[in-house]
């Protein structure tokens, strides 16, 4: 207080007049008061960057949150993929087992006879294959994987159907190779099924119990053979998976699987 009057007392004394002494106030209030809007000022922007650097950490915190839990959900997303790809390959493994077994027990009884599902009598057929002691050449020719899906419609249309009407020749059948071929393509499936399983339950549709029934398909008759063979693959799609595998045949032959799934192997094989 001592020190502010005595600085007072100097500045009264060091003016040459009372208009000197007033601007010489009226200026040093005038720096005071700048000064305190500066630190004013300087205070509002400390206080706004700490309340940045704040929100700026949080932002920073929820996003390695979201992109730990983005990690998370790929991590699980990859783990179920393999895990699926695990299953899918043990199940492939599985039905390639049970293919050759069923293979090499109906090589056993090749030539021989067994009931059909439709009822009647067929002979027990094996896939040729070029190494006759291998069961995975016999089973590679009626493999899915001899159907390429990657062409278009009208293309896929007219290499299956004349391969499927060069099999069917000289049977009722014949001439619905691509009825056969288009049915396959509108219900993805296999497209020499169909047809091979005609050969094994009527002979290429010669022995009908029912009307235009050439596949088993219990007391079913149809007013011609487009609409039976649209039917019949529409069935093989939904209820048998569209390709042939032993427990395909399990579920359509049950009481003779193993002779009815070379059968059919073997007729896929010749188309």
């Amino acid at each position: 207080m001592q020190q502010g009057s005595q600085g007072l007392v100097e500045l009264v004394l060091s003016s040459e007049n009372f208009f000197d002494f007033l601007a010489t106030i009226q200026f040093l209030d005038s720096v005071t008061s700048y000064n305190s809007d500066q630190i004013q000022s300087l205070v509002d922007l400390t206080t706004e960057l700490s309340s940045t650097q704040e929100d700026l950490n949080s932002q920073l915190a929820q996003a390695e949150t979201e992109r730990q839990n983005a990690q998370d959900v790929l991590d699980s997303a990859v783990a179920a993929r393999e895990a699926l790809q695990q299953q899918m390959a043990e199940e492939q493994a599985a039905q390639q087992a049970e293919a050759e077994a069923a293979l090499q027990e109906a090589a056993q009884s090749e030539g021989e006879t067994f009931q059909t599902e439709s009822g009647n009598t067929a002979t027990v057929e094996v896939p040729e294959s070029s190494t006759s002691s291998s069961s995975d050449s016999r089973s590679s020719n009626s493999s899915s994987e001899n159907v390429n899906w990657q062409s278009d419609k009208d293309s896929f249309v007219a290499q299956w159907g004349a391969r499927i009407d060069a099999y069917l020749a000289g049977s009722p059948l014949a001439g619905y190779g691509s009825t056969f071929a288009a049915a396959a393509w509108d219900y993805g499936i296999d497209p020499r099924l169909s047809p091979a399983i005609s050969a094994v339950e009527s002979s290429k549709g010669l022995y009908c119990a029912y009307s235009h029934n050439a596949w088993g398909w219990g007391s079913v008759s149809w007013s011609s053979w487009e609409t039976a063979i649209y039917a019949h693959t529409a069935g093989l799609a939904s209820g048998y998976g569209g390709y042939l595998t032993y427990s395909m045949a399990q579920k359509y032959c049950p009481p003779n699987a193993a002779a009815w799934y070379s059968s059919v192997a073997a007729n896929m094989a010749m188309i």
